[in-house]
């Protein structure tokens, strides 16, 4: 049902939707995850490789992605960067961002797109901790990350107040107005510039909503290891007391303010 309304809005308003895959040695997953894309509502496909060590690159090609490749290892956000300034370039309307490790369920694009194509919400988040035990443990979500998850959505939820059931989701739907508002170049190039981008998403006021959705853990997805998310979940903090000060007024930070 979601499909038929996303496609008929889509015909309607000639919505063009633009997905993105910021990829890093993605060979053995890339295909799964594009074999799952419905391509009747999409329009375009990008790659962005930031200096896979595999054979993601011939990959991509051998499946015609376009693919854009990073000059040198940028790190995931800066390989977002990339990608969301080429889809605004070729004109999208609605541009998807969905990890090429097949760890989240691509089919489920029509859904998560339906809200923004009808002008209801202009972020969608594809939730797994939403979508019930399949999203997490049962999942294959290791404990830790389960943990740290719910106690870092908890702090987001009390500064962002998008009122979200995770924000830490490798899938997700933005409207070409917000990533021509927010300045995202501004934001880090690891991984906590998704976190980042929400924090954007509350201080401008945009609507956000979510999906529910599976997960899938398995010895191919990629993963950041133990100490790495550790240094994630200090990033994500120290963005929410950023934002804290800001709101207040006692330090301002370029990323939240309006470009001018």
């Amino acid at each position: 049902m979601a499909y038929l309304k996303a496609q008929k809005i889509m015909e309607n308003k000639k919505t063009k939707v633009i997905v993105v895959m910021p990829a890093y040695n993605a060979e053995k997953t890339l295909e799964k995850t594009y074999r799952d894309i419905d391509k009747n509502c999409v329009d375009d496909i990008i790659l962005g490789d930031d200096c896979s060590t595999d054979r993601t690159v011939e990959m991509a090609k051998s499946l015609g992605l376009e693919v854009l490749k990073t000059p040198h290892n940028l790190g995931y956000g800066g390989n977002q960067k990339m990608l969301y300034q080429k889809a605004l370039e070729q004109k999208a309307d609605v541009i998807v961002m969905v990890h090429p490790d097949w760890q989240y369920d691509a089919t489920k694009i029509p859904d998560l797109i339906e809200p923004i194509i009808s002008g209801k919400k202009d972020v969608m988040l594809g939730s797994r901790i939403k979508g019930g035990r399949r999203g997490t443990l049962a999942g294959g979500m290791p404990i830790y990350k389960f943990i740290s998850n719910r106690f870092l959505t908890w702090v987001e939820n009390l500064v962002l107040r998008l009122n979200l059931s995770e924000y830490h989701t490798g899938f997700r739907a933005y409207s070409r107005k917000l990533l021509e508002t927010i300045p995202y170049q501004k934001n880090s190039d690891d991984f906590v510039f998704d976190t980042e981008v929400l924090a954007q998403v509350s201080s401008f006021d945009f609507r956000a909503s979510e999906i529910p959705i599976p997960c899938r853990y398995f010895s191919e997805a990629s993963e950041i290891n133990f100490w790495r998310s550790l240094v994630y979940g200090l990033q994500t903090l120290g963005v929410c007391a950023k934002l804290v000060l800001h709101k207040i007024g006692l330090k301002r930070f370029e990323q939240f303010k309006i470009k001018c």
